[in-house]
């Protein structure tokens, strides 16, 4: 992750008091209610304590205005509720109840830097969680917002290779819950996080056992059933279509991978807006190699797949090192930014210090909470 001093960077978080807000309730349909408009072009968070209300630039959003707040970036969660609870209570803007779901943050903003999906099984349950957080922090002054990475895209591309067998019992699970709120998205969606686990306890499912290689008929039914939730145009595809890919929030850019000059160059509004045209379209609207929007999500050095300033120890030579220091700072010049944060690769050394900037990475494959005060 990358920042220039003096904007102070910790691994720790200032708890907050419990907010006086309550996620919905767990029922067997219902208690989400229908969403309120997402930020979009220009909107504002509601909230106050003095602080002017968050702006919100872009469709998707693009560029955020949010003046004093507190912002804390959290990067690959792959599926894990355990260990996003527990980064999100550490930045102290979860209720550290198990079962409460409810945005202690106040206004604080809270940024996820990409790859929810994927090596986990409870990936729709942690999209349900931050959308559920984002409309409670909104109330606040506060907000949540997530950055598409590249397992995101894969998804929606139709890449399965890293997908999880529970994560295969998720979406057969929550389709059938889909089902028993008569289709409405929104109740399914946003209540999906407080009902995931009592479905998980009624209707077991066995990976193991049920997910070996002969047993076809359920590995089929898993695939068509993730398939229709993530292919372009499918609902979870236009989830992911309502976020970014490099978002740019009090002069600070976030996104997956990294951000490099020919990108700026190219466009960031551009490149978010391709993004989630390619998303909300169907697969057969034109021919999937020439929809894909490369310059984003295709390549080594697309927003969601480079790895200059994510180097592992044995790449980061000296020349490497000096390459991704310029780099960065030609970037961060460009946008004029104070930093930039990103995460994708696990790393052991987690800063590299340039003649202006300080580059921090996500120090383990799960989430790293770090604080912009």
């Amino acid at each position: 992750m990358a920042v220039l001093p003096p904007v102070r960077v910790a691994a720790a978080a200032t708890t907050f008091g419990l907010s006086t807000a309550t996620a919905p309730r767990p029922g067997r349909c219902g208690g989400g209610g229908r969403r309120s408009p997402s930020c979009r072009c220009l909107a504002a968070a509601g909230g106050g304590g003095g602080r002017a209300a968050i702006t919100v630039a872009g469709d998707p959003p693009t560029f955020v205005n949010a003046p004093g707040r507190r912002i804390v970036a959290v990067g690959d969660l792959h599926g894990d509720l355990y260990q996003t609870r527990a980064a999100l209570v550490m930045a102290g803007v979860l209720s550290s109840e198990s079962d409460g779901h409810v945005w202690t943050g106040g206004q604080t903003v809270l940024v996820q830097v990409g790859d929810i999906l994927d090596r986990g099984e409870d990936e729709i349950a942690i999209l349900s969680l931050l959308s559920s957080l984002n409309m409670q922090a909104k109330s606040q002054g506060g907000a949540v917002f997530q950055v598409n990475g590249n397992h995101e895209t894969m998804n929606v591309e139709g890449d399965f290779r890293y997908v999880d067998p529970g994560a295969f019992d998720e979406c057969l699970r929550f389709l059938e819950y889909l089902d028993e709120c008569d289709g409405n998205w929104d109740d399914a969606f946003l209540n999906w996080i407080n009902v995931c686990q009592r479905w998980k306890e009624e209707y077991p499912m066995s990976p193991n056992g049920d997910w070996r290689p002969w047993n076809f008929v359920k590995k089929q039914k898993g695939i068509a059933a993730r398939a229709s939730l993530f292919k372009r145009g499918g609902p979870l595809a236009f989830e992911l279509a309502r976020h970014p890919v490099v978002l740019n929030v009090n002069d600070w850019i976030f996104c997956h991978g990294g951000l490099l000059p020919h990108h700026v160059e190219y466009g960031i509004e551009r490149m978010n807006r391709e993004v989630s045209v390619w998303m909300k379209g169907s697969s057969v609207d034109s021919d999937d190699e020439l929809g894909i929007p490369f310059i984003a999500t295709r390549g080594y050095d697309s927003v969601v797949w480079s790895r200059l300033y994510s180097q592992g120890p044995t790449e980061m030579t000296r020349h490497s090192w000096k390459l991704s220091s310029v780099v960065a700072e030609q970037t961060l010049k460009a946008v004029r930014a104070k930093g930039m944060v990103v995460g994708h690769t696990p790393q052991t050394q987690c800063r590299i210090k340039t003649r202006k900037y300080y580059i921090l990475f996500e120090e383990n494959k799960h989430a790293i909470t770090h604080i912009i005060d």
